[in-house]
C-alpha cells in the first residue's frame, strides 16, 4: 500500500475548515485542555446547561473544526481521536448544464459561490465553490470528480417541454436547451417554454446571451417555433415577482403546451420553490381544464414526465 502526506490525508477526508464539530467534540477537547479556563469553558460548552451558549458560539457562527482547536489552543488532541470525530470532507454535487451532444468531451458546471455573513460580521464562505473560483483557466488543474446519473431523465427530442428553474436550477435546463438546439438542427423536434427567475437583471441572469440567442427568429424558446423563454426578476420593482408568477401570466402558453403532451422539470432551492411552482401549475389546470389539478399532475409524475429535482 503506498503511502500518503499527513496533510494531504487531512485536506481530502476531512472537513477541517467548513464544518461544525458537534457538542460531543467539545466534551473530548476537554480532557486533553492543560490551560485550567479552557477546560472549564469546553466543560461547559458540552454540558446540558451550556447548550445555548454553545449554540451561539458554534452553529450560528459556523466556526470550523480548525477555528475552535485555534480557539483553545491547550489542546492537544491526539490525531486518531481528531479523526474519528471530524465531520467527513462530503462530495459535492452539481448538475451538468452542457449538451454531450454539443461538447462532447467537456463537462459544464455553474456554481454559485457560497459567502454569507454570521450574526458576528464574520464573512463565511463555501469550502468547494470557493475552491474552484480560486483556480486559474490559464493553468492545468487536476480536478477530482464522479458522474452518476441524474433524477432529471433526458427528455426524447418530440417531446414539449415546460421547464422551471430559477437561480442555479437553470443549469440542467441549459444543457435541455442546448442539447435540443443541436437535434433540432438535424430532425423535428418540440417546442420548449423556459421560466427563469433571479433577483436582478444586471447582477444575477445568468447565461442572459444564451437564453436571448435560443428564444429568437426560430430558436428553440422562441415564440414563433411554439415555445417561450420567461424572467422574473424579483428584486427589480416593489412587488416581488417569482416563477410562479410568470407560469400564471402565461397560463393559455402553459395550458396549450400541456395538452400537447408536454413533460414538466423543474430546478433550484428545496425551500418554498418547489410547492409554489407546483400550486401555480395546479390553478392554471384548474383554471383552463376544470380538472382536479392535483389528479393531472400524478398521472404526469406516474408517467415519468413531472421531475423535480432540488437542493439545499
Amino acid at each position: 500500500m503506498g503511502r500518503i502526506k499527513l496533510s494531504t490525508f487531512v485536506a481530502l477526508t476531512m472537513d477541517v475548515a467548513s464544518a461544525s464539530p458537534r457538542r460531543y467534540f467539545f466534551e473530548i477537547m476537554s480532557h486533553f485542555a492543560t490551560a485550567e479556563h479552557e477546560k472549564e469553558r469546553l466543560q461547559y460548552f458540552a454540558s446540558p446547561e451550556g447548550r445555548d451558549d454553545l449554540y451561539q458560539y458554534n452553529q450560528k457562527e459556523s466556526r470550523t473544526v480548525l477555528e475552535v482547536l485555534e480557539d483553545f489552543p491547550s489542546v492537544h488532541m491526539p490525531f486518531e481521536w481528531l479523526v474519528q470525530l471530524t465531520p467527513p470532507l462530503k462530495k459535492r454535487a452539481f448538475s451538468i448544464s452542457s449538451s454531450p451532444l454539443v461538447h462532447p468531451n467537456q463537462i459544464h458546471l455553474t456554481v454559485s459561490i457560497v459567502s454569507w455573513l454570521t450574526p458576528f460580521k464574520r464573512t463565511r464562505q463555501g469550502l468547494c465553490s470557493t475552491w474552484l473560483a480560486g483556480l486559474s483557466p490559464n493553468e492545468e488543474n487536476l480536478i477530482p470528480c464522479w458522474v452518476h446519473k441524474g433524477s432529471l431523465p433526458p427528455p426524447k427530442p418530440s417531446i414539449p417541454l415546460v421547464l422551471i428553474g430559477p437561480g442555479t436550477g437553470c443549469a440542467p435546463f441549459r444543457a435541455f436547451v442546448e442539447e435540443r438546439a443541436a437535434q433540432s438542427a438535424r430532425e423535428s423536434t418540440a417546442p420548449i417554454l423556459f421560466f427563469f427567475g433571479c433577483r436582478n437583471e444586471d447582477n444575477d441572469f445568468l447565461y442572459k446571451d444564451f437564453w436571448l440567442k435560443h428564444a429568437q427568429d426560430k430558436g428553440v424558446l422562441s415564440l414563433k417555433e411554439g415555445g417561450g423563454f420567461f424572467v422574473a426578476f424579483s428584486r427589480d420593482q416593489p412587488q416581488k415577482v417569482y416563477v410562479q408568477h410568470k407560469i400564471k401570466e402565461q397560463s393559455a402558453r402553459v395550458w396549450n403546451i400541456l395538452c400537447s403532451g408536454a413533460a414538466i422539470y423543474v430546478a433550484g432551492s428545496s425551500t418554498k420553490m418547489p410547492a409554489d411552482v407546483t400550486a401555480a401549475l395546479e390553478e392554471v389546470i384548474r383554471q383552463k381544464g376544470g380538472e382536479a389539478a392535483s389528479g393531472w399532475l400524478r398521472k404526469l409524475e406516474r408517467a415519468g414526465k413531472f421531475n423535480i429535482e432540488t437542493w439545499s
